[in-house]
């Protein structure tokens, strides 16, 4: 979850000093980087918590054995072409992972992106944040899971040969939106059923 903060700009370099330093502390907010902009990370409600541990949690049992790693929060993400750095909600890598340096905390590479949704950060998540993964090479799909209803979006890139129809520059988009319905992550070839994804959230009236 994050929330613009009015703040003087920093360089790359400075942002990730920065955030390396904040990391032994734990009261301190972590914030994203979008070209020189800092965007503090708000604290997550029980729905979006529950939601983001349910995806990581199946996700590493799913993949078990298969090479693929998988990261819940705290694994920053870089977009080398635009200058940002960004902490997804879960993180998948099937290839072997590439980091910025040698500190091993900023992750070049990711398979999978999620994203759990929150009335203040569901914009920035669909439009401004999108577009900054787009950029990034290795991303298959970008998951966008909504924590008051149930309600689990999927943009897929697609392979060259197919032509169905595609949105937000070419990648293909899917809704689910029951509980009886399956997230079917073809990238890493795993189904998640949206019960396992939602299991012990309230939705309000």
């Amino acid at each position: 979850m994050a929330a613009r903060a009015v703040q003087t700009h920093l360089t790359p370099e400075e942002y990730i000093a920065l955030e390396r330093k904040a990391i032994p502390d734990a009261h301190t907010v972590r914030s994203e980087y979008v070209k020189g902009e800092i965007i503090a990370m708000s604290g997550a409600s029980r729905e979006h918590n529950l939601v983001s541990n349910n995806i990581s949690g199946e996700l590493r049992s799913l993949l078990k054995g298969s090479g693929c790693e998988t990261y819940a929060s705290d694994m920053r993400v870089s977009s080398p072409l635009t200058s940002s750095y960004f902490y997804p909600d879960v993180v998948v890598v099937c290839e072997e992972p590439r980091f910025e340096d040698d500190v091993f905390d900023i992750l070049l590479n990711p398979t999978i992106l999620v994203e759990v949704l929150s009335p203040s950060t569901e914009a920035y998540d669909h439009g401004e944040k999108f577009s900054h993964y787009r950029h990034l090479a290795s991303l298959q799909e970008y998951i966008l899971v909504s924590q008051d209803k149930v309600l689990v979006e999927r943009y897929r890139r697609p392979k060259k040969h197919e032509t169905a129809p595609v949105t937000a520059q070419d990648w293909i988009f899917t809704a689910f939106q029951a509980l009886e319905d399956i997230l079917l992550l073809t990238s890493i070839q795993c189904e998640l059923p949206l019960q396992e994804i939602y299991e012990r959230v309230t939705f309000p009236d």
